[in-house]
């Protein structure tokens, strides 16, 4: 297939909306970047909460780019990204089981990835993944890997072994993050969230995960240890403050 035939979607970004984290950009840059980029499907997956600002979602199909509800929940220690949720779903969850509950209700019309899976940092489930791999549809690829570490090949080979597939998404918590590393789909009759789960679960999927350089890992390790932790005080130091 041709390029122009692909849709280019990133599916666990975070944006300064999120509770837990301390972000500089909005979901309204983001969106500017995203069709800069020329990608059409988003999902904002906030730390334990839903994405539901109705002006972001009007603002995205004004520019041709499917915002779908998400979050990214941590249940028993380990990170969820739940796709089209509603916030009154998630208020309950608090483990594995009640994700598998809601999974069951819902059926195909809700979407789970197990994020970051092998990584020591971040609510990764490891490798209790595949005591409940009941729980997920499909496994990512972190954009943060390079030649001598790489805790995705254990994520590929969880994949392959039990016929999940995997998305690779940018996990962006800074907005010059987001575009480098990304599933895409086949093109759509109609952009739709069905759609696009559809095409999830019945592939093929392309992924653009390419090895972060020295830079980008010494940048990363940078903000994770140094740039976000200040932030978030900061932030907090301001809240108590009524600031």
């Amino acid at each position: 297939m041709a390029d122009e035939d692909w849709i280019k979607l990133d599916l666990h970004i975070h944006t300064l909306d999120d509770p837990k984290d301390a972000l500089d950009y909005s979901a309204h840059e983001l969106l500017e970047r995203a069709r800069t980029l020329g990608f059409r499907v988003l999902a904002i997956t906030l730390h334990d909460a839903v994405f539901d600002r109705e002006e972001v979602f009007a603002d995205a199909a004004s520019m041709g780019i499917l915002l779908i509800p998400a979050a990214e929940m941590r249940l028993e220690g380990a990170d969820v990204i739940l796709l089209n949720v509603a916030p009154d779903e998630i208020e309950s969850l608090r483990t594995l089981d009640d994700l598998a509950a809601l999974r069951a209700r819902r059926g195909p019309s809700l979407f789970t990835i197990a994020p970051h899976p092998f990584y020591v940092l971040g609510g990764s489930i490891g490798e209790k993944l595949v005591e409940r791999i009941d729980c997920f549809d499909a496994i990512e690829l972190c954009h943060f890997w390079g030649r001598f570490f790489n805790p995705n090949r254990r994520a590929v080979e969880i994949a392959e072994r039990f016929g999940k597939p995997l998305i690779a998404t940018s996990d962006a918590h800074r907005l010059h993050a987001f575009g480098s590393n990304y599933a895409s789909i086949p093109g759509l009759a109609e952009l739709t969230v069905e759609n696009v789960i559809g095409a999830l679960r019945s592939g093929p999927l392309r992924l653009t995960n390419p090895p972060c350089s020295f830079i980008d890992l010494m940048s990363t390790i940078y903000f994770v240890f140094v740039a976000h932790p200040w932030r978030r005080r900061k932030r907090e130091w301001r809240i108590e403050n009524g600031g």
